[in-house]
C-alpha cells in the first residue's frame, strides 16, 4: 500500500473513532507548538542554524532582498533597509487587511504586492524557490517574537470565516480539522503525534516533502488527505484559513525557519 493511501486509512480509522467536534478550542495556556512532540534529533535540527536545511533558503532571500529587481531598478533593501531592524515582528502580525484588496493578504500576497507595484517587477509563483526564499528571509527576522494579529476589526469577519471552515466536515473521509487537531491531538495517527496545528514556523522545511513549503502547501496537502478537492494556491478560503490560524495561535513564539518530520 503506498504512503499516501496508507495516511488515508489511518486518517479514516482516526474518523470513526472520533466523537463529534465539540467546537471548544484548545485553552491559551495548553497550547503546543508541534516541536515539543519531535524527536531529539529533529528538535536538534531545528535549534541549530548550520544543521536546520530551512537555512539554505533564508539565505537565499537575503541575496533577494538586496538585489535590484524589476523597472524600478531598487532592492527590498533601499526601501526598508536592514531588514533585521524593519521586518522584525512584521511575519507574527500577518495576515492583515490590505485596503486596495478590502480583505486579509498573507505574507507571500504582500511581498508579491511590493513586486509588483513598488519594483515594478514580476510577482513570484506560489511556492517558487523564490517566494519561499524571500518569505522566510522576512520571517525569521521575527523568530523568538509572539505571534500578534492585529486589533483590526475588519479581520473579525475573516477570522470567523476560517474558523467556520476549520470546524467544517469535508472530502470523502467527512473529517473536519477541529476533529484532529482540537479533539484529538497528542494521539497518534500512521505513527506521528497528532499535533494542535499552530503556524509557529512557516515556511517550514519537512523531512517528508524535502524541501521548504508554505502553510497553503500544508493545507493542500491536509486536504487531499481527507479526500477533498484542494483550492488553488492564494486561494481566498486558504487567506481565511491562515487568518484564523494566526489569531487561534496567538502569543505563541514564531520559529521560522522551522523543521517538521
Amino acid at each position: 500500500m503506498r504512503p499516501r493511501a496508507r495516511l488515508a486509512v489511518a486518517i479514516a480509522a482516526l474518523a470513526a473513532a472520533a466523537l463529534p467536534s465539540s467546537g471548544a478550542e484548545i485553552p491559551l495556556n495548553e497550547r503546543r507548538s508541534a516541536y515539543e512532540d519531535m524527536s531529539r534529533d529533529n528538535k536538534s535540527m531545528q535549534d541549530d542554524d548550520t544543521s536546520n536545511p530551512g537555512m539554505l533558503a533564508v539565505l537565499d532571500g537575503e541575496a533577494l532582498w538586496s538585489a535590484p529587481a524589476g523597472a524600478s531598478g531598487k532592492s527590498c533593501a533601499d526601501c526598508h533597509g536592514d531588514a533585521k531592524a524593519s521586518m522584525k515582528g512584521v511575519a507574527a502580525r500577518y495576515p492583515a487587511f490590505n485596503d486596495n484588496a478590502n480583505r486579509p493578504v498573507n505574507l507571500e500576497q504582500r511581498i508579491n504586492l511590493s513586486q509588483e507595484q513598488d519594483q515594478k517587477a514580476p510577482t513570484f509563483a506560489y511556492e517558487s524557490k523564490e517566494m519561499l526564499a524571500l518569505t522566510a528571509y522576512v520571517a525569521m527576522q521575527s523568530r523568538g517574537e509572539p505571534i500578534a494579529p492585529p486589533a483590526d476589526p475588519r479581520l473579525q469577519l475573516f477570522i470567523e470565516k476560517g474558523r467556520a471552515a476549520f470546524n467544517q466536515r469535508q472530502g470523502q473521509l467527512n473529517l473536519s480539522c477541529a476533529q484532529c487537531h482540537d479533539d484529538n491531538w497528542g494521539k497518534h495517527l500512521a505513527g506521528n503525534t497528532v499535533p494542535q496545528a499552530h503556524p509557529t514556523g512557516y515556511p517550514i522545511y519537512r523531512l517528508e516533502w524535502q524541501s521548504l513549503g508554505s502553510l497553503q502547501r500544508r493545507l493542500r496537502n491536509c486536504m487531499i488527505g481527507l479526500r477533498a478537492e484542494p483550492y488553488a494556491y492564494g486561494a481566498p478560503e486558504y487567506v481565511d484559513m491562515e487568518v484564523y490560524l494566526m489569531w487561534r495561535a496567538r502569543g505563541m513564539t514564531l520559529e521560522t525557519p522551522a523543521v517538521r518530520p
